[in-house]
C-alpha cells in the first residue's frame, strides 16, 4: 500500500465518524479512483455505501471496476438497478461486459434490457465469448476505414468518432468487412491528404482471432513487443482490438492463476467472502492428497511385515527414519523440474522446443542434483544414529551390524537417487501431458507430483533395502 492509500485510510474512517461527509466528498473528489478503490476494499459496506453515494457516476464506475471481485460482489448488492444501469453506462463495452458477467442470470438479463438496443447488443455480443478468450478481453471499440478511402476522409473520421479511448492505428477492411491490414496514425499526419489508404496498409499486421486464449495472446504481445493488436473472427472479420494495458492485466491473472493451482487451491476463493467455500475449494485439491499419503501409510505398513523376520525389525526401524528426508527431498526436486516447465510453457519460452530437447536439459540437471543429494543424503545415514544412540531402542539400532548398516546407507543413497529422477521425471512429463490433453500444466506441479512421489520414493527405499538384506 502507498504513502497516500495510507494516508486516506487514516483519513476517511475518522471523516465517516465524525460524519463530516462535506469533507470527505472534498477529500476523493482530489483522489485517483486507484487509491480510492484501495481503500474501499478494506472498509465496511455501509461505509462504501457512503463513499459511492459521495462519488460521480464516472468515478463510481473506475472504482467498481477497480476493485477486487469479491469486493466488487458485495458492492453491487447494495446498489439498486438503477444506480448499477448507471454505472454501466460509464463503463467501456469489454468493462461493462465483464461486470455484467458476474451478475446472476436474472439480473443481467433485466440490466441488459435496460440499456440502449446498440450497447445492449454489443454487450450480448462480448458476453458470448469465453472470458479467458481474446474475445473476452478485446474492446470492441475501434476505427476502421474502407481501403479505398484517402488520408483526408480517414482523418475525419477519427475526428467524427466519439472514442474517449486511446488509439494507435486505423484498421482497413474491403467491402465486405474482412480484415486487410492496419495503417500508423504517424503515417496518416504525415502523407498526402490525397494519398490512398490501400496504398499505406501494412500487410503484415499480427492479429490474434477471437478464439484464441488469452495466454496465447499475451505471448504474442510479448514476443513481438505489441501495444495493439486486432481481433479477427472466424471469417477474418474485423470485431475488435485488445491494447497492451489489458495484457497487463490477463499476465496478473494468469500468474495468480498458477500460483493458486500449484499450490492447491483455486482463485475462486477469494471471490466468495464464505469461509465454508473457501474450505470446499481447498479440501477440493486436498482430499486427492489424503489419498495419496494413505497409500504411502499402506506401503509402509506391508513393507514392515516383509521386514518382520529374523533381526530385520531393527533394520526397518533404522530405514523408516530416513523415509521423510527421501520423500521430501525428492518431492521438492520434481516440484523444482515441473515449476520450470509450467513457467516455460505459460510464457512461451519453451512451447516452440520439442519435448526431447527439454529432456536433455533437465535430465542432465537432475543426475547432477541426484548425485549430490545421494551421496550428502548417504553420508547422513550412516552417522545420526550413531549420533543419537545413548539409550533404548535406538541403541540397538545403533548396534546394527556393520555390514547391515552398510546396506541401509547403500540402500538410502541409490535410492535417493532413483527417488529424485524418477520425480523429475514425472514433474516434467505430466506438464506436456496435460497440456497436450487440455488441462492446465499447473496442476501437474503441485500437489499431484508431490503425492505420487511420496508413495513412490518410499517404495523404491524400501524395496532396495529389502532386497541388500536378502
Amino acid at each position: 500500500m502507498s504513502n497516500e492509500e495510507k494516508r486516506l485510510l487514516q483519513k476517511i474512517p475518522a471523516l465517516l465518524e465524525a460524519d463530516n461527509l462535506p469533507a470527505l466528498e472534498q477529500l476523493l473528489n482530489k483522489q485517483r479512483s486507484s487509491d480510492i478503490a484501495e481503500v474501499v476494499e478494506l472498509l465496511d459496506n455501509e461505509q462504501r455505501r457512503i463513499i459511492f453515494d459521495l462519488l460521480d457516476a464516472t468515478t463510481s464506475a473506475e472504482v467498481l471496476e477497480k476493485v477486487d471481485e469479491a469486493t466488487r460482489a458485495e458492492t453491487l448488492e447494495l446498489f439498486e438497478d438503477g444506480e448499477i444501469k448507471s454505472i454501466v453506462s460509464e463503463l467501456n463495452l469489454d468493462d461493462a461486459a465483464d461486470l455484467l458477467a458476474e451478475l446472476p442470470d436474472v439480473e443481467r438479463q433485466r440490466l441488459l434490457q435496460s440499456l440502449t438496443p446498440i450497447e445492449s447488443a454489443k454487450i450480448k455480443k462480448l458476453l458470448t465469448y469465453s472470458e479467458d478468450s481474446a474475445g473476452g478481453i478485446m474492446d470492441p471499440i475501434l476505427i476502421s476505414v474502407q481501403e479505398d478511402a484517402t488520408v483526408a476522409e480517414a482523418i475525419s473520421k477519427i475526428r467524427a468518432a466519439e472514442i474517449d479511448e486511446d488509439f494507435f492505428s486505423v484498421y482497413i477492411v474491403d467491402k465486405t468487412g474482412r480484415f486487410l491490414g492496419d495503417v500508423r496514425i504517424r503515417l496518416l499526419l504525415t502523407c498526402p491528404e490525397e494519398t490512398r489508404i490501400s496504398d499505406l496498409i501494412d500487410p503484415d499486421t499480427i492479429y490474434v482471432t477471437a478464439d484464441a486464449d488469452q495466454e496465447e495472446v499475451r505471448n504474442i504481445f510479448s514476443k513481438n513487443n505489441l501495444i495493439v493488436a486486432p481481433v479477427l473472427d472466424k471469417d477474418h472479420k474485423l470485431v475488435g482490438r485488445i491494447t497492451a494495458d489489458r495484457i497487463i492485466e490477463v499476465a496478473e491473472e494468469e500468474a495468480a492463476e498458477d500460483l493458486y493451482v500449484m499450490a492447491g487451491t483455486d482463485a475462486d476463493e477469494l471471490d466468495k467472502i464464505s469461509v465454508f467455500h473457501a474450505a470446499r475449494v481447498r479440501m477440493t485439491w486436498l482430499l486427492p492428497c489424503l489419498v495419496g499419503t494413505a497409500v504411502t501409510a499402506l506401503v509402509l505398513m506391508l513393507f514392515h511385515r516383509k521386514f518382520g523376520f529374523e533381526n530385520l525389525g531393527l533394520v526397518y526401524a533404522a530405514a523408516i527414519a530416513f523415509v521423510p528426508m527421501i520423500a521430501a527431498i525428492s518431492g521438492n526436486a520434481g516440484l523444482q523440474t515441473s515449476a520450470i516447465v509450467v513457467c516455460g510453457l505459460a510464457t512461451g519460452h519453451l512451447a516452440a522446443k520439442k519435448l526431447s530437447q527439454v529432456f536433455i536439459r533437465e535430465v542432465r540437471v537432475a543426475i547432477l542434483v541426484a548425485l549430490s543429494c545421494g551421496i550428502i543424503g548417504a553420508c547422513i545415514s550412516a552417522f545420526l544414529p550413531h549420533l543419537l544412540a545413548s539409550s533404548g531402542t535406538l541403541a540397538q539400532v545403533a548396534a546394527i551390524d556393520f555390514t547391515k548398516h552398510f546396506r541401509i546407507v547403500l540402500a538410502f543413497g541409490i535410492a535417493m537417487f532413483s527417488a529424485i529422477m524418477v520425480a523429475t521425471t514425472l514433474g516434467l512429463f505430466l506438464p506436456f501431458l496435460f497440456r497436450r490433453i487440455g488441462i492446465d500444466p499447473a496442476i501437474s506441479s503441485g500437489p499431484l507430483v508431490t503425492t505420487a512421489n511420496d508413495s513412490i520414493s518410499v517404495a523404491i527405499y524400501l524395496t532396495l533395502t529389502l532386497l541388500l538384506m536378502g
